[in-house]
């Protein structure tokens, strides 16, 4: 298949180009970029006056479904990767994504949790996100290791890497109290290995001043130390108030040479298992939120007082939930949210969340969607609420930019530990047909807390692997051409 899109204003991050031209893509390849290309054979389609760009790599997304793939579609989203939590065992995750059919491209990390749960807890891993949420909030796993634990679990995510799994995912902020000295030997097995981490850091010493170490301080000391390429996840809702001191210490600690990135998404309010860690009331209240910032996804319960929190805690800790840890109303707080996407090279990451029905089922080919269905309005609507916010309100990005932090930079996350990574981001010729065509004027995102898996609108057009899989704004729900995106070992 040979396509042809015509007149577009092409923004290419990875070359500086941003100018009217055509694109030309070969089967899953970019043939050709520039003015007045003959191609009498390829499908023409007329993208004068939409911007042309890179498809976005999402690098933390949960998002294990069809239906919520096609969330993301319509988001701009070509590659959903699931790189923070990550699944285990990687090769059944790989197998039952491919058996199912992606519209998008798909990847994982390999599970600290997991592998931790398996020796700590006798927990068997599933690949599935569902029993990882069930897992979150058991506290067999949240200890800190023995020697012989602790080469246990090394040793199994040393196996997950030797699979194709695209770094190491760690949730410390759900094991916050595990000696430190863990996670410094999970950065030298990254290191060794040559891959990145992807970290959700424990507690800040703002919130906990009884924590083990602080969390932006850790992941900073262990990638100086060690060298690893270490990823600071949703610095947002992880900093929240402090995020003036945290992105300060990212800072210092990259001018000394640290590899240390960053992502953040525009929400004030983040999502996860009930039973975790750090929604547990006195974490909450040191953190200055209160039991009725939690709200219970499945009922749209907000939870009114410590005893009932304790109480859902115990009785169904895997119960999705959201955290409000922000105002978005308030000018102050919502400037705070602006300052983590505004941070330099900070990238793009959605942390989309399952979809699921009241009925329990999670997996749906309809579409569009049928109504009731629970997630994060991030899900649907990370990227062009960012675009809304940082390019056509405030203009604090260009169009070039905006693509550098949804496409380019986060695939050179990956460029190490998956080579094939090299041919994303960017749309120079011999790049992945990955593509996003958008209308600079209408793009936003329509999804709310009550009504969350409402699509973007503004995403005209987009390729995976050179397969349109929304064509004139409309979903196409016969293509599922999503690729694995596997790393490979030394």
């Amino acid at each position: 298949m040979r396509t042809l899109l015509r007149g577009g204003r092409v923004v290419d991050p990875g070359s500086g180009f941003d100018g009217i031209a055509d694109v030309l893509l070969d089967g899953d390849t970019v043939e050709a970029v520039g003015t007045a290309l003959d191609a009498p054979d390829a499908t023409e389609v007329d993208v004068s006056g939409l911007v042309v760009g890179p498809g976005f790599v999402d690098l933390h997304s949960h998002v294990h479904s069809i239906a919520g793939q096609r969330l993301q579609a319509m988001d701009g989203v070509t590659a959903a990767l699931d790189l923070e939590a990550g699944l285990m065992p990687i090769e059944r995750a790989y197998a039952e994504a491919a058996k199912a059919g992606r519209p998008l491209h798909y990847g994982f990390s390999a599970s600290w949790g997991a592998a931790r749960a398996q020796v700590l807890a006798n927990i068997a891993p599933d690949a599935s996100i569902d029993s990882g949420l069930a897992v979150l909030g058991n506290p067999r796993w949240q200890r800190s290791s023995s020697k012989t634990e602790l080469a246990a679990w090394l040793s199994l995510l040393e196996g997950e890497l030797a699979d194709g799994a695209l770094g190491i995912g760690i949730l410390m902020g759900y094991a916050p109290a595990t000696e430190p000295g863990e996670f410094l030997a999970v950065a030298r097995l990254a290191a060794n290995a040559g891959v990145p981490t992807y970290t959700h850091v424990r507690e800040l010493v703002e919130v906990d001043p009884a924590i083990p170490v602080d969390g932006s301080v850790e992941i900073v000391a262990a990638a100086g130390e060690t060298g690893a390429a270490m990823h600071h996840c949703h610095v947002n809702s992880t900093s929240g108030h402090h995020i003036d001191r945290v992105l300060a210490t990212l800072d210092t600690a990259r001018r000394e040479g640290s590899r240390v990135t960053v992502e953040a998404y525009p929400y004030g309010a983040g999502s996860t298992a009930v039973g975790a860690a750090f929604i547990e009331p006195d974490r909450l209240r040191m953190k200055g939120l209160r039991p009725s910032s939690v709200v219970i996804l499945e009922t749209g319960e907000r939870v009114r007082d410590e005893a009932r929190l304790r109480q859902i805690r115990r009785d169904d800790p895997a119960a999705p939930c959201i955290l409000e840890f922000l105002d978005e109303e308030n000018p102050r707080e919502r400037a705070l949210l602006h300052q983590a996407l505004a941070f330099p090279d900070a990238v793009v990451a959605s942390d989309a969340m399952p979809v699921s029905w009241k009925d329990g089922h999670s997996e749906t080919t309809e579409w569009p969607l049928p109504p009731g269905g629970t997630t994060h309005p991030r899900t649907a609507g990370t990227y062009a609420k960012t675009l809304r916010l940082m390019v056509r309100e405030s203009g604090a990005w260009s169009w070039l930019e905006a693509f550098r932090r949804c496409s380019y930079l986060p695939s050179r996350i990956l460029d190490d530990v998956a080579p094939a990574a090299r041919r994303k981001g960017h749309l120079g010729v011999g790049a992945d047909a990955d593509v996003v065509v958008l209308d600079p004027a209408a793009v936003t995102d329509t999804a709310t807390y009550t009504d969350p898996t409402r699509p973007s609108k503004g995403v005209r057009h987009l390729f995976v692997a050179g397969v349109p899989v929304v064509r004139d704004g409309a979903l196409d729900t016969e293509a599922f051409p999503g690729q694995p995106l596997r790393g490979e070992p030394k």
